[in-house]
């Protein structure tokens, strides 16, 4: 499957997600606890990669599977990052309001850039690192508000904590994608035995976060996997599908593409989720909408455009003499 489709379905199932996560409310609440849709969906990866990797055993030559420990021990780490990233997250939402927070999460399209470059010696040209910083603008522009609607110098009114832990926010955000992108390339391991030990310790570490939110609650709730399933609806199902799906397309993307092409496709998932809201919802489209779409538009043809399509090389023609001499060699041979 070529690259570019695998990022296309990215951007629709990552943009519905939005929308499908708000339709799953009931009164502007959540009648399920939203903490076991990620734990479900890492089941459901789980168990998806599974299949996947006992079809392809079927066949010759079986696939390459390291087991060795030293290999293993790498796979957590991507879900330890999540989890410190998860948590960093609410931390910075104590200080920043959700539209501050919205806009410094566009930093993680430089930072993994950045890491791109550091980690993975993958050279970019200027080019595209002009485009991955108009990636940036252009998302951060779509998002501003006009001033009537909040103040304008809102944005920099926060406690110099919370600027601090937006950018490590962004910071684990491109790590934890770079991170995942140099394990899924570091061998030639099955792209379905390296999911299983992905999602396998996805699950423990979203399952440890369940029960520890029962030590929180003092089990007033009772333990996680009596209301693990409580309020959910075809809805909130299809949230859990949606979810799993992404996750394994980003995989697919790590092993066979590159975490820019992830950036990418992410990014216009937000621009389309802004732009369905218009139908879906009362969001009223503005000019800043407008023009963030235009900017990352841009940004898209000229990190992924060959060179020649972005600048106009003068022709080289071949200079053709005006007379030709044929000239005849008659090669002997001495006896």
């Amino acid at each position: 499957m070529k690259w570019y489709v695998v990022a296309s379905l990215l951007t629709v199932l990552t943009s519905s997600q939005g929308i499908l996560t708000t339709l799953s409310q009931s009164n502007g609440k959540y009648k399920y606890d939203y903490a076991t849709v990620p734990f479900l969906a890492e089941v459901f990866k789980l168990l998806v990669s599974s299949f996947l990797l006992w079809r392809e055993c079927q066949g010759v030559p079986p696939p390459k599977m390291t087991t060795e420990w030293r290999s293993v021990r790498l796979y957590p780490i991507p879900s330890i990052i999540y989890l410190i990233h998860n948590n960093v997250q609410f931390a910075t939402l104590t200080y920043v309001d959700t539209s501050t927070y919205q806009i410094m999460g566009n930093l993680k399209i430089v930072t993994t850039g950045i890491l791109f470059r550091l980690f993975l010696k993958k050279k970019l040209s200027n080019l595209q690192w002009m485009a991955i910083v108009l990636l940036a603008v252009g998302t951060t522009t779509s998002q501003v508000k006009g001033c009537g609607e909040a103040s304008c110098d809102s944005l920099f009114s926060f406690p110099i904590q919370g600027y601090m832990l937006g950018i490590l926010s962004a910071c684990l955000s491109a790590l934890a994608g770079v991170y995942t992108e140099f394990l899924m390339k570091k061998n030639n391991d099955s792209l379905y035995w390296q999911n299983v030990q992905l999602y396998t310790f996805g699950a423990i570490f979203n399952m440890a976060r369940l029960v520890l939110d029962d030590f929180r609650g003092g089990f007033e709730k009772g333990p996680w996997w009596q209301r693990l399933l409580n309020g959910y609806s075809i809805t909130t199902w299809l949230v859990v599908l949606n979810l799993g799906s992404t996750g394994l397309l980003v995989s697919w993307l790590m092993k066979y593409a590159d975490n820019i092409v992830k950036v990418y496709s992410t990014s216009m998932a937000m621009l389309l989720t802004m732009v369905l809201s218009i139908f879906l919802f009362t969001f009223k489209p503005t000019l800043q909408l407008f023009l963030g779409i235009v900017i990352c538009m841009l940004s898209l043809h000229m990190y992924f455009a060959p060179p020649s399509m972005l600048v106009d090389l003068p022709l080289t023609a071949k200079a053709t003499p005006e007379h030709l001499v044929e000239v005849s060699v008659d090669r002997r041979t001495d006896s």
